[in-house]
C-alpha cells in the first residue's frame, strides 16, 4: 500500500509524497489509518524555517527530509499478530507525524473515548506537554497565574490553571482573537500587549503582590527578563516555550534577589514507565486529558480555526508563515474530500 505523507524537504519547502508501507502490520503492532492531525504551529514553523541556533536540541532533531507533526488521531485498520485488547475500528491518539497510514505498538497508542471528536483528540500530545508543565509548577489553590502567550499551548495552560484551582488567570498576548478565546476558557483577566508592557498592569491587578506562577509560552528569547519581573517574591517562573535561540535568553537579578524558582518543562520530562513515585507518564496524562474532554471540563473544538485536506499542506504552511495571528488550531483532514 501507499501512504500520503507530509514532508519538509528543506528549509521553507513542503511536499506531499506517496510513500510505500506494508499492507500488513508487523507482529505486535497496529496498522492505523489517520483521520485528523493538528499542526503544532509554533514548533513546526520553527522547523520549516530553520529558526534555531547551531548546537541546540532543535538542530539535532530537524534533519531533512523531516516528517513534521506529532498530534495524530486515527482508526485501527488491522491488528498485528500477538496484539490483545485492540480491535479494528478502535480510535487512537498517537504522536505520529502527518501521514495517512502508519504502524504503532499499542504502548504508543491511547484509546479515544466516546463523545470526544477526532479533531478534539488531536490536541492530546500538546495537552500532555502542558499538563507536564502544570504538574511541575505545583500549583496551590488560590494561585494567581499569568500566562504570557496564549497560542495553542497557552490556551491549554489557561484551562489547566483553572482546573488546578487558580484564583486569577491573567492571559497576556497582543492578539485580540487569542485573548477572546482565553477568556472563553477560563482567563479572568486579559492584557492585549506584549510582555515588555505587562508588568505594571499585572502589579495593579494583583494589588502589588505580582503573580504566584508565571508561564512563558512564547518561545521568544526576549520575553524571559520581562516575565521574571512579574513573579512575586518566592514565586515560580515556568518556561514552557522552547526557544530556538537559547543563547539570547537573559536572566535578571529577580531570580536571586527575590528567591524565584525557574522551572523548565519539556515533553521529554515524564517517566517512560509509571511507578508509585512517578505515575504521570504521557499515556496517563493523555487519558486524563481525554477524560476531561469527555466530561466537558476542558474544551478545544472551538479553538480550531482552519481545516485543510492533507493534499493542501503547502498552502496551510504558507498561510501560517504569512500571518499566524489569526490562526489557532489548524487541522489536516485525511478522509475523502
Amino acid at each position: 500500500m501507499e501512504s500520503l505523507n507530509i514532508v519538509f524537504t528543506g528549509k521553507d519547502k513542503v511536499a506531499v509524497r506517496q510513500e510505500p508501507l506494508a499492507d500488513e502490520p508487523r507482529p505486535g503492532h497496529l496498522l492505523i489509518e489517520t483521520q485528523a492531525t493538528l499542526i503544532s504551529t509554533g514548533t513546526e514553523c520553527i522547523c520549516l524555517q530553520r529558526k534555531f541556533e547551531p548546537g541546540t536540541n532543535w538542530e539535532a532533531w530537524v534533519k531533512y527530509p523531516f516528517y513534521p507533526g506529532y498530534s495524530n488521531v486515527g482508526r485501527v485498520l488491522k491488528v498485528g499478530q500477538g496484539v490483545e485488547g485492540w480491535e479494528e475500528g478502535d480510535r487512537v491518539a498517537t504522536s505520529a507525524s502527518h501521514r495517512q497510514f502508519y504502524m504503532r505498538e499499542p504502548s504508543g497508542c491511547v484509546r479515544v473515548p466516546a463523545g470526544v471528536s477526532d479533531e478534539a483528540a488531536t490536541w492530546t500530545t500538546l495537552a500532555t506537554t502542558v499538563q507536564n508543565a502544570t504538574r511541575r509548577a505545583e500549583h496551590e489553590l488560590g494561585d494567581v497565574v499569568a500566562i504570557i502567550g496564549v497560542g495553542l499551548l497557552g490556551q491549554l495552560a489557561v484551562q489547566y490553571a483553572r482546573l488546578s484551582g487558580a484564583r486569577e488567570v491573567i492571559a497576556i498576548d497582543p492578539c485580540a482573537m487569542r485573548l477572546e478565546m482565553a477568556a472563553a476558557h477560563g482567563a479572568t483577566e486579559t492584557l492585549a500587549m506584549g510582555a515588555q508592557e505587562a508588568l505594571e498592569p499585572v502589579r495593579e491587578l494583583t494589588a502589588g503582590r505580582l503573580a504566584d506562577v508565571v508561564y512563558d509560552v512564547t518561545g521568544h528569547s526576549a520575553v524571559l527578563p520581562h516575565a521574571l519581573r512579574m513573579v512575586r517574591r518566592l514565586g515560580k517562573m515556568v518556561l514552557l516555550g522552547d526557544t530556538g535561540t537559547p543563547s539570547e535568553q537573559r536572566l535578571t537579578s529577580d531570580l536571586i534577589v527575590r528567591g524565584l524558582r525557574l522551572i523548565g518543562a519539556h515533553s521529554t520530562n515524564p517517566p517512560r514507565v509509571a511507578s508509585d513515585h512517578a505515575y504521570w507518564t504521557h499515556a496517563n496524562m493523555a487519558e486524563l486529558f481525554l477524560l476531561y474532554l469527555q466530561r466537558e471540563q476542558m474544551k478545544v473544538d472551538d479553538l480550531i480555526t482552519h481545516r485543510f485536506p492533507a493534499s493542501e499542506a503547502p498552502q496551510a504552511y504558507e498561510m501560517l508563515l504569512t500571518d499566524r495571528s489569526q490562526a489557532m488550531g489548524v487541522v489536516f483532514n485525511w478522509g475523502p474530500a
